[in-house]
């Protein structure tokens, strides 16, 4: 068990077998390596990056697959030595969010480099996909039609 302090939450205990390990860090920030996902909200497919170390370094999240059902990709033979992932089921892939000043409907998240985390080891990386479609910025929800 270890406590934590956060921006967000304030302090938590967190259990050892919850912490996430980037070995690399994450691209910017190359010095975090451990981390917990936290559930942004019961129900819903968000959820916080938290660093274990910087109180206010937390990354929201999300399950690409309840917007975006036919994303795919394949994890290639370096990445998945790395994560020491032996089958696709071994993994969870989340992927990161920005949200723009114009506010939470204009969100978009991060389809060229996910977040990949053994569920079985706890090690994560963000792999930065090639030769694909998938940009920096997907829009979550679709843009609203403008009166006519």
């Amino acid at each position: 068990m270890r406590k934590i302090n956060t921006r967000r939450f304030g302090e938590l205990e967190i259990e050892d077998q919850d912490i996430i390990r980037f070995a690399d860090g994450l691209p910017a920030f190359e010095e975090e390596h451990e981390f917990v996902v936290l559930p942004y909200e019961e129900g819903t497919p968000y959820m916080f990056l938290q660093s274990l170390t910087t109180p206010e370094l937390a990354f929201l999240m999300t399950d690409p697959f309840v917007f975006f059902p036919d994303y795919s990709f394949e994890l290639d033979d370096t990445n998945m030595e790395k994560l020491g992932v032996e089958a696709m089921d071994d993994i969870l892939v989340c992927t990161l969010i920005s949200i723009p000043a114009t506010g939470i409907a204009n969100m978009t998240t991060n389809l060229l480099a996910p977040v990949v985390i053994n569920r079985h080891s706890r090690e994560a990386r963000q792999v930065v996909l090639e030769k694909t479609q998938y940009t920096t910025k997907h829009r979550l929800f679709p843009k609203k039609k403008e009166a006519e």
